[in-house]
């Protein structure tokens, strides 16, 4: 089913996915969600449902059909301005004023659209392959009281399916029933988002004993529900059953694409079919890219085309000033207009079109193809294969997801990252506490010990004991081990904390019910590591139903004490982006009703009680001494409910979730009226470890002339002890500050007047910004110049990125060496990278992990995903993946570094060898009146490109390199080299166009000027054909040699390549030449025989190429010396 992996969508958790597809819904998928209304489904009904004409379960991924295949085949192709080009020279060449024939022009654009075209064909059918399979694959459904297998395109909406354990649902199915007791089951939703923790779902408890077809067969719903759309975490319906209506949530909607884990079979009701399903519908291609140095070749495509129009003009006023009655012995004849000396004008526009089918060579047309290959063999050989970027411990290698950016990851100047998961490994351990006032935990972090190392201060780090560790919890305080809490002073508090932890979550236990032995499948590492430090507090979470949660509590009562108690959960308020936090209302087994509610600290603070502001205080100076630590953290509260309170409110929950227009929203504004009055309990602070080699990999990519952004949702203290423990910002910087957490903003945030707020906010900015872009001026112009970092939270950064302040943002950070954003959101992210690529103009990467970064890495020129612990949204939308942040040393400096030198070398020399090549044919014609007779013979000018000349250019393009790959990381600096992009300048095309006219002139005039007294065996002079023919053979022979002069690195295939070229061009003009070929086409009949009988012909083939590569040899020799 690996199919499906093309089908995610941005989203490894709720937080992360709201966000962006309220913010983004454009990007998330190419269908969108349809008109307001509903669709009714009458389950187990065919006949009902076939008058709504439902969509078919039968998918297709394919771009083509057997009959769109040619015109849209075509259509792709011919957006290619080149190729629009070449098809035009090849309709003239079919004409009579085209003096070649059109097998010269036609053959080469014929074999590069059949070679693209058989490309497209062989991916599209590898598409239709895995289109069939799926469509075909079985599923067994009810017919006459029993199950049948069917296909899965002979779906249709209101079946009733049985789906077996491991197997993969179909369709999006309403879930009726399963073999689990209380009607849930468990699914797998890595083929959405990567995520391979299980999740539950539940079925309502009105269906659950829909298990057996006999019983099945009874079952006549009527489900009213939202419209398709590519929502993937929301779901709105109602189930009418017996005339009763019973709300419908996603807990009872299985995603075609998952899969069914720990559960021997489910029975549920197709819902929407085909590309209706949600994850179809969340198909989305990646925004197509182009690589910055594909566009300047556009623009060399462009000056190539301007010369070819003054050399046809030239050649065009040439002829209409040449042709004379007086030249009587050429015999002009007015029946041919081209050459009737009474129509100058005529004469002139006709050679004019004669002379662009004759100097179309000069455009290269096996350049888009060769360029092609060689990224995609760059890209799956050398990027995929390389084991520097291999990670052993996932078992992940890098994989370039598409070839079109090889060269631009060697010209990147600026690095967005995110920072959980991406500079961090995103395996949270809980590390410390605050419960009532008093904070808990021994342990130094490495925050704190890059802090000490940074202001030089000593930090006593107490040994940890030599117990082993479970995973997710580095604890060591023995006051609240093995029941040691019950002694400290807060000894309640302490318990509602450990409670809070083992029951505040959406978490499965896995396994046996033994602390040792026992898994944990949470949404995020963050939610595990709270309830595994729960257990080993001595609250042993072991067991979930539905509607209860087991906790095994130890030395609650007395010392030593260990009893199983149930906790009836009545309602989860779930988290989201807009929340930030998370509740759930609970019954203890003596009937005591408790709201548990864990979240962000701005969130949980405004919703505490009126009073004990001492508390207060103290955790607020707690959360803010974990923040510095680089520890994340959440705060803990709880509030004891009243039956009357709780019936009343729960009245109003059960009516939002049952309304099928903006459930979300109503359900949040339920949720607030119970969300108030809470207790503060304390704080957690779990820490997540920088990534393995992070701080050398910035140092390095700082080296190498590459700034450096981090931008993070995490408060502004955590972002700067990160961004100091990664060596992104040290104590040598100056660094700007600019925060919304100023007395003066939370004075006129206390007043709530909005208006103000925002007013007072912008001036803010506006003032700082100025004053920051001031002082950064002065210390760029002081001796020694100091670097500059800039940190700058999401309030302020919201208002920086308005259009009139804007640009002084810009300026500013394109002054710091380091960025830091906090506190930003994934919208924010994609700004910020928006406004350094479109405003700065400059090359952009952009690297995540999770769902929050898709925009960001879709805005960059290049996007790098991290195969990490939140899924595979952000692989899925990048451009490369890796699986650590340090590999991007490899990836840059290496394969990026290779790719740009390379490709640079391969446009380059395509446009030296054309050019020399044509320029060649264009002195003859001032020597035949500018009449438009060619010097070449159809097959050379068509094989030129093709064969004499393809294979080198590929090889340099694919083993070329000036420094190896450990140099190329000992020393960065040789990188700048792209930023500037010091290969591909004007400068150097000019460069090249110089050798290549002079190699021309000398390729000519010496061959024509030495053939003037050459005789044959025979005693005859040389012929046009015999001189073309020796032209042309020092052409390949010289332009092949100057590829060799120009290879840092020669192997044995440049040789073979090399050697193979002019060897092929030999072969190929023995074989023509001994072949009596039609009367049109019988110029070259025997030449080369004649040819190589001659002393002439050897003495011409050494000197002229000797002397066409003198200056290029002198030129590269001054270089080497003087300019290395």
């Amino acid at each position: 089913m690996a199919a499906w992996r093309g089908s995610r969508s941005g989203g490894d958790g709720l937080q992360s996915v709201e966000h962006i597809s309220s913010s983004r819904t454009v990007r998330l998928g190419k269908v969108q969600p349809q008109a307001p209304g509903h669709r009714t489904v009458f389950c187990n009904d065919r006949d009902a449902n076939a008058l709504a004409k439902f969509k078919g379960n039968s998918v297709s991924t394919t771009k083509y059909d057997v009959f769109t295949f040619l015109p849209k085949g075509l259509f792709e192709q011919f957006r290619r301005v080149a190729n629009l080009y070449f098809l035009m020279i090849s309709i003239l060449s079919c004409t009579p004023v085209s003096p070649v024939s059109p097998i010269t022009n036609v053959l080469p654009l014929t074999l590069v659209l059949l070679v693209s075209l058989i490309k497209e064909a062989w991916e599209d059918w590898k598409r239709f392959q895995n289109d069939m399979a799926i469509n075909n694959s079985t599923i067994e459904v009810l017919q006459d009281q029993k199950w049948v297998l069917t296909p899965w395109k002979k779906l249709q909406v209101g079946d009733i399916v049985k789906v077996k354990q491991d197997g993969f649902f179909p369709a999006d199915l309403l879930f009726l029933a399963s073999t689990n007791p209380d009607g849930i089951c468990y699914i797998e939703t890595a083929n959405l988002d990567g995520e391979t923790n299980l999740k539950i779902r539940k079925a309502l408890e009105k269906t659950w004993d829909y298990v057996t077809p006999e019983k099945v067969c009874e079952f006549k719903g009527e489900v009213q529900c939202e419209q398709p759309n590519n929502s993937l975490y929301t779901f709105t319906g109602n189930l009418i059953i017996n005339k009763q209506t019973l709300p419908l949530s996603p807990n009872q909607l299985l995603l075609r694409g998952c899969s069914l884990r720990n559960t021997d079979y489910i029975v549920g009701a197709v819902i929407f079919t085909g590309h209706e399903t949600k994850v179809m519908m969340n198909s989305m291609k990646i925004p197509s890219k182009r690589s910055t140095l594909e566009k300047k070749l556009d623009k060399l495509i462009l000056t190539l085309f301007c010369v070819l129009f003054c050399m046809c003009l030239l050649g065009a006023i040439g002829s209409g000033v040449f042709i004379n009655r007086k030249y009587y012995y050429l015999r002009f004849d007015k029946s041919e207009k081209q050459f009737d000396p009474d129509n100058r004008f005529v004469v002139a526009i006709l050679t004019f079109f004669t002379l662009i089918t004759l100097y179309s060579p000069i455009i290269p047309i096996s350049l888009y193809v060769s360029v092609e290959m060689i990224k995609f063999i760059q890209s799956t050989q050398f990027i995929n294969n390389d084991l520097s970027m291999y990670h052993a411990e996932s078992n992940t290698p890098a994989l370039a997801r598409t070839s079109n950016l090889n060269e631009e990851l060697g010209q990147v100047e600026y690095i967005f990252s995110d920072k959980t998961g991406t500079l961090t490994r995103n395996l949270m351990e809980f590390f410390k506490c605050s419960i009532g006032g008093e904070v808990y935990g021994t342990g130094v972090s490495e925050i704190e010990m890059g802090t000490a190392q940074r202001t030089g201060a000593k930090i006593e780090t107490q040994k940890q004991s030599n117990t082993a560790r479970e995973k997710g919890f580095n604890f060591d305080d023995a006051r609240l081990m093995r029941g040691a809490w019950r002694n400290e002073p807060n000894p309640e508090a302490c318990k509602e904390f450990f409670k809070c932890l083992a029951i505040c979550h959406t978490v499965l236990p896995e396994g046996d019910e033994s602390p040792e032995k026992i898994r944990y499948q949470a949404a995020s590492p963050d939610e595990s590591a709270l309830v595994t430090a729960a257990k080993n507090f001595g609250f042993f979470f072991y067991k979930r139903s539905p509607t209860t949660i087991y906790v095994r509590e130890s030395h609650v009562e007395k010392m030593g004490k260990v009893q199983d108690v149930p906790y009836e959960i009545l309602n989860v308020l779930e988290f989201n982006s807009t929340r930030k936090r998370q509740s759930v209302v609970c019954r203890y087994p003596d009937g005591r009703l408790v709201l548990y509610c864990k979240g962000a600290d701005t969130v949980i603070y405004e919703r505490l009680v009126d009073g004990d502001n001492e508390l207060k205080r103290i955790t607020r100076e707690h959360l803010e001494q974990f923040g510095a630590s680089g520890l994340r953290t959440l705060c803990l509260a709880y509030r004891n409910l009243s039956s009357d309170v709780y019936e009343s409110w729960n009245e109003k929950y059960i009516q939002a979730k049952s309304s099928l227009r903006d459930r979300e929203k109503k359900l949040d504004e339920v949720a607030e009226l119970i969300e108030k009055e809470l207790i503060l309990i304390g704080c957690t602070a779990i820490e997540d470890k920088l990534q393995e080699g992070v701080p050398a990999c910035i140092e390095t990519l700082s080296r190498a002339g590459i700034k450096i952004w981090v931008l993070t949702g995490d408060k502004m203290e955590t972002a700067i002890n990160i961004a100091y423990a990664c060596k992104l910002i040290n104590n040598s910087m100056k660094q700007f500050i600019i925060s919304s957490e100023t007395d003066a903003v939370r004075e006129i945030e206390d007043r709530g007047d909005q208006v103000e707020l925002a007013r007072f906010m912008k001036e803010l900015v506006k003032n700082e910004l100025k004053r920051c872009n001031e002082e950064a001026q002065q210390y760029l112009l002081s001796v020694p110049r100091s670097k500059l970092a800039l940190v700058i939270d999401g309030k302020c950064l919201m208002y920086a990125l308005d259009p009139s302040l804007r640009v002084m943002l810009l300026n500013l950070s394109m002054n710091c060496s380091a960025v830091v954003c906090c506190r930003v959101s994934p919208l924010q992210k994609a700004q910020v990278t928006s406004l350094v690529r479109k405003g700065a103009n400059r090359i952009t990467l952009s690297i995540g992990d999770g769902a929050n970064d898709v925009s960001m890495i879709q805005a960059a020129h290049v996007g790098v995903g991290i195969s990490g612990q939140e899924g595979m949204q952000a692989v899925m939308a990048s451009d490369f993946a890796i699986a650590q942040f340090r590999f991007l040393t490899d990836l840059l400096l290496v394969h990026g570094r290779w790719s740009y030198h390379r490709i640079c070398k391969v446009v380059t020399y395509f446009f030296y060898k054309n050019l020399t090549f044509t320029l060649t044919q264009f002195w003859f014609t001032f020597q035949t009146g500018f009449s438009g007779q060619r010097l070449y013979d159809d097959w050379f000018q068509s094989l030129y490109n093709v064969i004499f000349t393809a294979l080198p250019v590929i090889i340099i393009g694919l083993f070329d390199k000036d420094v190896s790959a450990t140099l190329s990381k000992q020393y960065p600096e040789l990188y700048k080299e792209g930023i500037r992009n010091a290969f591909f300048k004007w400068r150097v095309v000019a460069t090249w166009a110089f050798f290549a006219i002079y190699q021309s002139l000398v390729l000519y005039y010496f061959v024509v000027a030495s053939s003037n007294r050459a005789i044959n065996s025979s005693g005859k002079m040389f012929g046009l054909w015999d001189v073309s023919t020796m032209a042309f053979t020092c052409v390949v022979v010289t332009v092949n040699l100057r590829l060799l002069m120009m290879c840092n690195t020669i192997t044995r295939w440049h040789h073979i390549s090399v050697g193979g070229s002019i060897l092929a061009w030999f072969v190929f003009v023995f074989i023509y030449s001994g072949v009596i070929l039609p009367k049109e086409q019988e110029n070259i009949y025997l030449v080369i025989y004649v040819l190589m009988s001659t002393f002439y012909f050897y003495f011409a083939l050494i000197l002229v190429p000797v002397a066409a590569l003198f200056c290029d040899f002198v030129y590269l020799g001054v270089q080497r010396w003087f300019f290395p």
